[in-house]
This record gives structure tokens, sequence and C-alpha cells, in this order.
């Protein structure tokens, strides 16, 4: 009987519409800093798609393209023609598992939220990976994670290990949000040990750790950084977050 682990690398990013501390809107720049990472399978946060305040461009597709990956998107808004929303990128084969607009503030508030989950085939395993944007407000964050941890998500059946969540939570380490994600999963920063503060936003003067990546104890985690280079700096206002991660497997 042999042993041998498959490893990975996986980046949550918000990517703010492509839209840079410059004011500058450039979906290659995104692409720029992905691809310097390394990186295997991509989760990013607010991408337009055929919105004219960014060029009518399908930034997830375009993206997608420039390296050379697979792609699933999912609209938490839409109005005709224009979307806005998150989507996996995979340079494995993946699946569209499930997408659905997540639970909003019980006052209507403006941009919504959603969620995105995808079977990724990453050598003999089948990683579950689930890609979220929460709410700015705190109740909403609460009920968004309701959802999440509820029957449709997280509860499911088929969301058995190896499961990843991960993308902006607009939440940090020691809040409840944060809490009720680490009662199920492991926090990658809880994994490893780093002299490093892993504070994602805002890119100028970084203050918060938001963005967030959490992992069945079954996958082991090498590896999490916070992508800060003079690119990143100014490509978006959210540094994007890379972790190394190993799967174990064992042949007879």
């Amino acid at each position: 009987m042999t042993s041998s682990w498959t490893k990975f690398r996986l980046l949550t990013y918000n990517v703010h519409r492509c839209q840079g501390t410059d004011r500058r809107v450039s979906p290659y720049r995104i692409a720029e800093v992905i691809a310097e990472t390394g990186a295997d399978i991509v989760a990013l946060q607010e991408l337009d798609v055929n919105r004219p305040r960014t060029g009518h461009v399908d930034q997830a597709e375009l993206i997608a393209a420039l390296l050379e990956m697979e792609f699933h998107f999912h609209p938490a808004w839409q109005m005709a023609e224009e979307r806005f929303g998150d989507a996996v990128l995979s340079r494995w084969p993946l699946r569209l598992v499930h997408a659905a607009k997540l639970p909003g503030h019980p006052r209507g508030w403006k941009e919504r939220r959603g969620a995105i989950w995808v079977a990724v085939q990453i050598g003999g395993h089948t990683v579950q990976v689930i890609n979220t944007h929460l709410g700015l407000v705190r109740h909403e964050r609460h009920t968004q994670t309701t959802a999440l941890l509820g029957s449709h998500w997280l509860g499911h059946p088929a969301c058995r290990p190896p499961v990843i969540l991960c993308g902006d939570f607009n939440a940090i380490p020691g809040s409840r949000v944060h809490e009720r994600y680490r009662a199920v999963l492991r926090d990658v920063c809880d994994c490893v040990r780093t002299l490093r503060r892993q504070r994602t936003y805002p890119t100028r003067l970084p203050v918060a750790r938001i963005d967030h990546v959490f992992v069945s104890p079954d996958i082991h985690v090498r590896h999490v950084e916070v992508v800060r280079t003079r690119l990143s700096r100014v490509a978006s206002d959210h540094y994007p977050v890379l972790v190394e991660l190993a799967l174990h497997s064992t042949a007879s």
C-alpha cells in the first residue's frame, strides 16, 4: 500500500468589478494578478457582465479565457442583460452543483448577494467548492450564514468532504458570523503559523481580514498568503488570498 499527496492552490479574490484603486477598469490586470500566483482554482466576487459601467464586457468569461480555465458564473443581481455576481474558475474539470441568491436584508438592502457551488475533480478526489459574498449589514450576514449552513448548501447530503468554503464574508475573525463557520469548518489561517498579518481590505491601508477560506478537516493546509504585490495593490480594493492545499490518497 502506498500513499501520496495531491497538491493544489486556491485563490479567493474580490475583484471590485475589475476597477482598481486608480479607477481604471481592467480584467486583464486582474488576470495577471491571478496568473502570477499559479492558482489552480479561483473564486471571484463582484464581477460585471454586460454592464455599461465596465464596457459591456463579460468579465468572468474574459478572465477565464485569459487564464485558460473552465468557469461557472452566477449573477446575484440581474436586470435585463446586465449581471453582477460571482464565479469559480478551475484548471481542473468542474461541474456546477448549485447556485442561488442568498436571503437579503428585510428592509430590502440594495445589493443582492449569492453563492455558487461547484464540484472540482482533482486527481481521484471530488472537491466541493462554495464561493460566496455576504452582505454589509450584520443581520443580513447572519441570515445568509444560516442559509449557507443549511440543507441547500453545507448541510446538503452531497456536500461531503473534501469541502472548501471561501469568499468575501464582510466579517472579521472573532465575529459571530466567523465563529459560526469555524464551528463546522477550519479557517485556514488557524492551520498555519505566519508572522505576517493576514489583512485583506482595503488595499491602500489594510485594516481588516474579511476575505476567508474555510476547509474540512481532511484537507491539509500547507501555506496561506495574502498576495501583496505592486500590481495587486492597485488592481482591486481587496487583496487576494492564496492557499496551498493538499489531499491525501492511499493506493494498494
